[in-house]
């Protein structure tokens, strides 16, 4: 058996475990994710120093960037929650859009707000605004989420400014402003159908057990903030977030254009809304200041058991990257004899499910594929860069962070996660590059 072979068959059994761990066993994902990164680092070699700080790197990595983001964004969500601006925008929402076209408006909801903001964050901004919509309209709350997941998920794999689609724009030496409008036309049919259209069948057969249970909406409410209020509350942030992006190109002074990307930071963002909604909602709604110091107590419990899950999911990443499977993965492909854009998107789709991160498995696609393309004169770049962003989607498992979000967020079970966000990911990965191949056929 080659040394690539022994890899990849431990990788598979480091993933069973994880399974097992969690729906057979029992275990809490935090110990199924460790004890498989354990057997994964031992298995392939790793000396014990070696899986300490991989391990320890692996988690900080992911932590460093979501912490914050986890944290200040669940305490605007139960602000939302708790003061009813949440329910004032679902009602907006049904008002304007009807019960029949809510997915679509959700689906349009996370397409836009997904370009500026990183995944992990739209999540969290939108996913209480999401589970009060299904409270006041006791739909399946699927039909409301897997839109809202589509149309985040489609643009942080394919749309710049993303740093995965923007580092493989760097290393193929292709034009952004064409990467950009490309993949936003390639878009739209993807997000369609692995949206409101999947969230319509998806709806029908799979009831979710649980409730969701990482923000309790109310039902009731002494007062009721303004609309307009509530929607400047949820909407500060991806404002401040934008104006970060587009400020590079409107001639600001450097002091300005620095202090303009600092309150654009995601979570410099997130706690001036944080800080908003404390007295717009809170404060001027008649709340005492220990009901808000209640509030951030009460919703930071369950997000103390999902930032343990999303570190151990950073940890087995790190293992997986340091125990050689993606270099495996790599250089098998290379042996195969396959076109640019098919060859780009098997490498990222193969080190996707081996690493569990999309930036990750984009960026090491696109530095595997570059030397391949040098000397090639007829490879579309641009659709050779989201030919690589669609693989990097496919298939999202127990070793991507974002699984144990969505799983956490909407209370769903690890088979009802499978059955939901694993085939929409592999659906908006599949259909995106399948029409990246029908562009290339004209282009």
């Amino acid at each position: 058996m080659s040394h690539e072979v022994y890899l990849l068959l431990c990788t598979v059994v480091s993933i069973v475990i994880v399974i097992l761990g969690v729906a057979w066993w029992k275990w809490h994902a935090f110990i199924s994710l460790l004890v498989a990164s354990l057997f994964l680092a031992l298995a392939t070699g790793l000396s014990f120093d070696q899986i300490v700080t991989s391990y320890e790197a692996g988690v900080g990595s992911v932590l460093g960037h979501l912490v914050g983001i986890l944290a200040l964004g669940t305490i605007l969500g139960k602000l939302m929650a708790d003061s009813g601006a949440g329910k004032q925008i679902a009602e907006f929402f049904i008002r304007i859009f009807g019960i029949k076209k809510l997915p679509w408006a959700m689906l349009l909801s996370g397409f836009i707000i997904g370009i500026p903001v990183f995944f992990d964050v739209g999540v969290v901004m939108l996913l209480p605004l999401v589970i009060s919509i299904y409270k006041s309209t006791k739909q399946n709350i699927l039909l409301i989420a897997l839109p809202v997941l589509a149309g985040l998920s489609i643009v942080h794999g394919i749309v710049p400014p993303h740093p995965g689609a923007m580092t493989a724009i760097g290393i193929y030496n292709a034009s952004v402003g064409k990467v950009l409008v490309y993949s936003l036309l390639i878009a739209i049919i993807p997000a369609i159908i692995a949206g409101p259209v999947f969230a319509k069948w998806a709806a029908k057969r799979i009831k979710p057990i649980n409730e969701p249970n990482m923000i309790d909406v109310k039902d009731e409410f002494e007062t009721l903030p303004t609309v307009r209020t509530s929607f400047l509350v949820i909407l500060l942030p991806i404002f401040l977030m934008v104006l970060a992006v587009i400020a590079p190109y409107i001639g600001l002074p450097e002091g300005i254009l620095s202090f303009v990307k600092f309150i654009g930071n995601a979570v410099i963002a997130l706690l001036i809304a944080c800080f908003t909604a404390m007295f717009l909602l809170g404060k001027r709604q008649g709340m005492s200041a220990a009901k808000l110091k209640k509030i951030a107590d009460e919703c930071l419990l369950p997000v103390g058991s999902i930032i343990l899950i999303i570190g151990a999911g950073g940890g087995f990443k790190q293992i997986l990257i340091d125990s050689g499977v993606g270099l495996a993965i790599a250089n098998m492909s290379e042996d195969l004899s396959l076109s640019p854009l098919l060859l780009a998107f098997l490498v990222a789709g193969l080190i996707r499910v081996a690493t569990g991160s999309a930036t990750v498995a984009l960026t090491t696609a696109a530095g595997i594929v570059a030397p391949v393309v040098a000397n090639m004169t007829d490879v579309n770049l641009e659709l050779l860069v989201i030919a690589t962003g669609a693989g990097s989607l496919m298939l999202s498992h127990v070793n991507d962070a974002g699984f144990w979000m969505i799983k956490e967020y909407l209370g769903l079970t690890v088979t009802e996660t499978f059955k939901t966000w694993t085939v929409l990911e592999t659906i908006l990965s599949f259909l995106t590059f399948g029409i990246v191949m029908l562009v290339n056929v004209f282009l």
